[in-house]
């Protein structure tokens, strides 16, 4: 199993020690490296940075968002950093949730997966470059319907140095990972779990039986997002990763639409999920977070002492998941990549 990094989207600033680390995961013969947004610092930004200063390692957004910009935006960046890095970008693109798209984008979340199908048919469109750019959807129309009926159908000015960048999609529904299979070249998970395996392993059948598939089992990549700590305290280990979890699982979306609580609630934790929204939207976080049970944390994490790590990741070595990226500074990848040994 390949390893890569996960830089993330900054905090209040710049993440301290991220260019080093990246450094650091290429020296170590990391895959990938990747970047992400929410409402903060963008995705291909700090990864044009970090790949100004790299010269192997795959440069990927984990994620774009796509109601951030227009898919005609999105292929713009793609397609330059394809350049600037020679060939090596990688294109994570996200739905996000309805508070994100409505609240901050100001765009309008309904219908996920159809506009998801739009916006990507239109960035290989871009990329490949065979054609002006045109089509006549739901969501997005090219030329625009209306307005002052000037528009014409364009191609872009930079030829691409390649006909294709990789489209992986992040999902965490069963709808949305058959549509990563469908469409795309890989499946973004988040909280993943081998005890999910299966339940997304079907949901990937799916969109590869679908006519029209690009790819199989044996093309397709599957990034996993997971916390990796080394420590001899199993409990303290994850203490670390809990608040975390409760964010997510308890405001990172609606009471009423919270993808995560809903892939935890999957896994079996549904009263643990419930508990934990109830405490993190009532504002009482601390006990939000001591409501998690460290085997909640162990289902979709790799911590403790080195041995029981590589004994545990035997069970993620016989999963969908074809990477996992790690998190962390430059000693941490070291110390981790060495336990995974």
């Amino acid at each position: 199993m390949k390893l890569g990094f996960h830089v993330g989207y900054w905090g209040s600033g710049p993440t301290p020690g991220a260019l080093e680390a990246v450094l650091k995961a290429e020296e170590l013969g990391f895959d990938s490296v990747w970047t992400a947004e929410a409402y903060g610092s963008d995705a291909f930004t700090p990864l044009a940075w970090y790949g100004s200063s790299t010269s192997r390692i795959r440069l990927g957004t984990n994620i774009v968002q796509m109601a951030a910009r227009t898919p005609t935006a999105t292929a713009m960046s793609a397609l330059t950093l394809d350049h600037l890095s020679g060939g090596r970008m990688v294109l994570g693109l996200g739905a996000s949730g309805p508070q994100v798209v409505e609240g901050w984008y100001g765009q309008p979340y309904p219908k996920p997966l159809a506009r998801t199908r739009e916006y990507v048919d239109i960035v290989r469109q871009v990329i490949a470059r065979e054609a002006p750019v045109t089509l006549d959807g739901q969501h997005f129309q090219l030329p625009l319907k209306g307005g002052t009926g000037l528009g014409k159908p364009l191609k872009p000015t930079v030829h691409p140095l390649r006909k294709e960048i990789p489209i992986l999609l992040a999902a965490e529904g069963p709808k949305n990972v058959a549509l990563s299979a469908e469409i795309g070249d890989g499946w973004l998970p988040l909280f993943f779990s081998p005890k999910s395996n299966a339940f997304y392993k079907a949901a990937l059948e799916e969109g590869f039986a679908r006519e029209g598939a690009r790819r199989t089992f044996d093309t397709f990549e599957v990034p996993c997002s997971i916390p990796v700590i080394v420590h001899d305290d199993v409990e303290e280990a994850a203490s670390w990763i809990k608040p975390s979890l409760a964010l997510y699982i308890g405001g990172m979306g609606a009471k009423s639409v919270n993808f995560h609580h809903d892939v935890f609630a999957r896994l079996g934790y549904e009263d643990v999920a419930d508990k934990v929204q109830e405490l993190y939207l009532a504002g009482r976080k601390d006990e939000a977070t001591a409501a998690i049970p460290t085997s909640l944390v162990e289902d979709t994490s790799l911590i403790g002492p080195a041995a029981k790590i590589r004994d545990e990741l035997q069970a993620w070595e016989e999963t969908v998941v074809t990477q996992l990226l790690l998190r962390g500074d430059a000693a941490t990848l070291t110390k981790i990549a060495d336990a995974l040994g």
